[in-house]
């Protein structure tokens, strides 16, 4: 088997990938790599013969992932069985993607804003243009806060360092639409079944991965910001230890990658992220946490989940 992680965003300099693969020995994981052409990615993973599972996650050094879902509130007037017919039909729908400088143009057909920074730019004017009650019918279940972190961005929300719109825009026009509409064998999680049910070879499970979360999970916490090289540095003994509870061999470029805090360049905290949230995936993929999806339709169909998370929000839908 074949695990990755793709640190995304939205310049396409700024993500990288980190792969393991499992043989009889348990996991061994390389350095992380410049992504390149997404679809290029896939094909090189499939190359192998072997099942791949890719976790992806929007860098913002906040607890959100890059959305593999829609909230309930706009999903109720979608006329597809669920979030992956949906997806796969926006490839016929280029003006779903252009974002609105302001609340009068907002519709379903074009629901991401704003732009620029206007005045009445808040979410509950974005979520009653969209027709939604209250600003928390923007959020899918897994974007609220929890016990354990503070809420996500909306998927729609395009401005501002908490938010998810663009790289949901970059990823879904530019890669998965189109991917999905000629066919590609992705496999999206959870909407098309549970994470283990999806691998097989031939085919890449794709599942949404916070770094956030994970770091958690592994029981590792950060002496400060992880955009810095010092924190990166001073966590690698106890990485290492994480690595090693769960069977992951680094190679030697991985190993030096570490032992320097992932370089001292701006790139340095994607590659942390790219290794962390592989080692999450790994987790789940083993046994180690649990593949957990709340007993919700709306959320198998439409919102999707963070995987490894089994943390329910704080507040209710």
């Amino acid at each position: 088997m074949i695990a990755a992680h793709a640190d995304w965003s939205i310049a396409p300099g700024k993500r990288w990938v980190t792969l393991a693969r499992r043989g009889a020995q348990g996991w061994r994981a390389g350095a992380a790599m410049p992504v390149g052409d997404p679809a290029a990615l896939v094909a090189r993973l499939l190359a192998e013969g072997e099942a791949v599972a890719l976790g992806l996650d929007l860098p913002l050094g906040l607890p959100l992932g890059l959305p593999l879902g829609l909230p309930r509130a706009f999903a109720r007037d979608c006329p597809e069985a669920g979030f992956r017919a949906f997806l796969t039909g926006l490839v016929e729908r280029p003006g779903f993607f252009l974002v609105n400088p302001g609340l009068d143009t907002i519709t379903r057909q074009n629901p991401f804003y704003p732009a620029r920074p206007v005045k009445g730019m808040t979410r509950l004017s974005h979520a009653l243009a969209l027709g939604m009650g209250d600003a928390s019918g923007l959020s899918r279940l897994c974007d609220r806060a929890t016990a354990e972190r503070p809420a996500g961005a909306p998927v729609f929300w395009t401005l501002g360092a908490n938010q998810s719109g663009k790289a949901a825009i970059a990823a879904w026009r530019d890669w998965l639409a189109p991917a999905l509409a000629a066919g590609a064998p992705l496999r999206l999680w959870p909407f098309d079944g549970d994470l283990h049910a999806l691998l097989a070879p031939g085919q890449v499970a794709l599942a949404e991965v916070y770094p956030a979360e994970a770091l958690r999970h592994l029981g590792l916490r950060l002496a400060g910001s992880k955009r810095a090289q010092a924190p990166r540095l001073a966590l690698a003994p106890p990485l290492r230890a994480a690595m090693a509870r769960l069977g992951v061999m680094p190679d030697m470029a991985l190993a030096t990658a570490i032992a320097t805090g992932f370089g001292s360049d701006p790139a340095g905290e994607d590659r942390f992220d790219s290794l962390i949230g592989l080692l999450g995936l790994i987790a789940v993929l083993d046994g180690v946490r649990p593949d957990f999806v709340p007993d919700d339709p709306w959320v198998r169909q439409w919102e999707g989940w963070v995987l490894g998370q089994t943390a329910l929000p704080s507040s209710g839908v």
